[in-house]
């Protein structure tokens, strides 16, 4: 959506290593976002954006009017069920509606070989996989590792919402996660790591939890006990800034 930061640009370099051409679609999406969010104040910059698209070598930047994407006349939307009502959807209805519309909408237009998502959102990578196998669009889904700063904190446009008291107080996210591997390594029993997990954010007094929830990577079904391949999930408030960051293991 814009506000390009190094978690985007990992994204265009891996693009670029493996592709001909690559296409950077920059659009914030009115439908993905709830009642009383950030869509009016979310960050804009396109000729900043522009700037470090080429400093990569992007061949060409797709950055459509809202009016050119969502006419008068729309009336068709792309829903999922079962991986889109848990986690960050439980909180937030329809929000992965508004994501599947327009990433069905740019991958009609584009027509790439390849689309690059990042890790950090691990719920919207599981999505839009499912959306491509089941729309049968001929389109292989390319996942990007978290690009983290120096202290941990998982790079997001959101994160220039920060103070400094609050930016300082973020990393309590990713501390949450490198907790969670070490409890995990002595308990296995889903609930007790859970609440450790959430009484380890709650020291901090500005955070307030969304959801902490431990899932299996695949599905994202919550389960009882540590095992095979998991996926901790977080959102969390830091002053009025929803963050979200998770760590995948293979236990």
């Amino acid at each position: 959506m814009g506000y390009l930061h190094q978690g985007h640009l990992a994204l265009m370099e891996e693009a670029k290593e493996e592709n001909d051409v690559v296409i950077v679609s920059i659009f914030v999406n009115p439908t993905q976002f709830g009642p009383n969010e950030d869509y009016d104040n979310y960050p804009r910059d396109i000729k900043r954006d522009a700037k470090l698209a080429e400093s990569i070598g992007v061949d060409a930047i797709f950055h459509p009017e809202v009016n050119e994407i969502y006419n008068n006349q729309h009336a068709t939307n792309v829903e999922i069920t079962g991986i889109t009502d848990k986690l960050c959807d439980a909180t937030r209805p329809a929000h992965f509606a508004g994501v599947c519309t327009i990433v069905s909408k740019l991958f009609n237009i584009i027509n790439p070989d390849q689309a690059y998502f990042g890790q950090k959102d691990a719920q919207q990578v599981l999505v839009i996989k499912k959306m491509v196998a089941d729309l049968n669009f001929n389109i292989e889904i390319k996942t990007v590792a978290i690009i983290r700063a120096e202290d941990g904190l998982a790079v997001s446009s959101r994160n220039q919402y920060l103070n400094s008291e609050e930016r300082k107080a973020a990393t309590i996210l990713f501390e949450s996660l490198e907790f969670a591997k070490k409890i995990i390594k002595k308990d296995k029993k889903t609930s007790t790591i859970k609440q450790k997990i959430i009484n380890f954010i709650e020291q901090e007094p500005l955070a307030r939890i969304d959801y902490v929830e431990l899932v299996d990577q695949k599905n994202l079904e919550e389960l009882n006990t540590i095992k095979g391949s998991i996926l901790i999930a977080l959102a969390v408030y830091i002053g009025s800034t929803r963050l979200i960051d998770n760590l995948m293991m293979e236990v």
